[in-house]
């Protein structure tokens, strides 16, 4: 289905929730990059299966600072950043059916927007969410991240290629700002060679607990 609305077509703006440590540091700085001028927008939140929280709300409410009119909200399920074959949660997500409900979704959208006169018809949308945010303490999580078994290392660059924040540096060993670090697990996931790991204590305790008590599969949710 075609969707244009007034010579436009909506503008998508996503985060991924999977560390509220990510959307901080990362998201909100780069988010703020733009700037709109009542330009219909659709957001979308990506989080590991535990909740997505806030952040949706989060994004909405900024969205429309930057000059956005968010027509449409959606929270999808992405495999968790400390998901492995030993400690699963949403491993393999997003899914057929994930894709199936995304593409859903934007016929929904296409069809709000198509029945629109103008702009000005645009409505909010209501969303789950608290105000004020909740703000939970990560302050023990501030200087953990994964680290590189040298042993295994060949020095291919491939971590630092993917790090989203620039934390990895390859001199005569991998070198990790474990300030800057994200803890996405983007180099522990799609190191070939199995030598970028978390091993400290703190992560991998709090990722037992949540990969125990987050099993069952949650759907994703729209909003129009």
């Amino acid at each position: 289905m075609e969707c244009n609305i007034f010579g436009e077509t909506p503008c998508q703006l996503s985060c991924n929730h999977s560390c509220q440590r990510s959307c901080n540091v990362t998201a909100i700085p780069r988010l703020k990059r733009f700037k709109a001028d009542r330009t219909p927008a659709v957001i979308v939140v990506l989080y590991g299966n535990r909740d997505f929280e806030d952040a949706l709300l989060e994004l909405n409410d900024l969205t429309r600072e930057l000059g956005f009119l968010p027509v449409a909200g959606g929270a999808f399920i992405g495999e968790h950043s400390f998901a492995n074959e030993e400690r699963p949660l949403a491993n393999g997500r997003p899914d057929a059916e994930d894709i199936k409900a995304a593409r859903e979704f934007g016929s929904q959208i296409c069809a709000k927007m198509n029945g629109l006169a103008s702009i000005e018809e645009v409505s909010s949308i209501t969303l789950p969410g608290n105000t004020p945010y909740i703000d939970r303490d990560r302050s023990a999580m501030e200087a953990m991240s994964a680290s590189t078994r040298d042993e295994h290392c060949v020095l291919c660059g491939e971590c630092a290629a993917l790090c989203p924040v620039g934390a990895i540096t390859i001199a005569d060993t991998v070198i990790t700002d474990n300030v800057a670090c994200i803890l996405c697990n983007a180099c522990v996931k799609n190191c070939s060679v199995g030598a970028r790991i978390v091993d400290d204590p703190m992560i991998n305790k709090i990722a037992n607990w949540v990969s125990k008590n987050f099993q069952a599969r949650r759907e994703p949710e729209v909003f129009i």
